[in-house]
């Protein structure tokens, strides 16, 4: 058993920037992949980026590339995200996940969810 525990949100104007984190307890995360995923009020949660399990190699979203940036110290037990460059849009609440196998997409493949935590950004 995975828990996740995001942290790092916060209300921002745009254009600037945050870093949220997830600490994972109960198992190391070194061998699953691990996703951010976003959730705006009235819309469903949608696929922000994902990483694999060493860290080498990862995408994203269209509406964040080139402004978010996925990463992971698993001596540290721990994921984030980067998040620069930050519109009204991004505003969510943001939840990381891990799954076994490859990096995806799909939500349903995520088998661990944090809570989230909430990313306001005002314009």
């Amino acid at each position: 058993q995975v828990q996740l525990v995001e942290s790092g949100g916060g209300l921002v104007q745009a254009g600037g920037s945050l870093r949220l984190s997830c600490a994972a307890s109960g198992r190391s995360i070194s061998s699953y992949s691990m996703g951010w995923f976003r959730q705006a009020p009235g819309k469903e949660r949608e696929f922000v980026a994902a990483i694999n399990y060493s860290g080498s190699w990862s995408y994203y979203a269209d509406s964040v590339k080139g402004r978010f940036s996925i990463s992971r110290v698993n001596a540290k037990n721990t994921l984030y995200l980067q998040m620069n460059s930050l519109k009204p849009e991004d505003t969510a609440v943001y939840s990381c996940a891990a799954k076994n196998g490859p990096a995806s997409r799909e939500l349903y493949e995520y088998v661990y969810w944090g809570q989230g935590t909430q990313v306001t950004v005002s314009s």
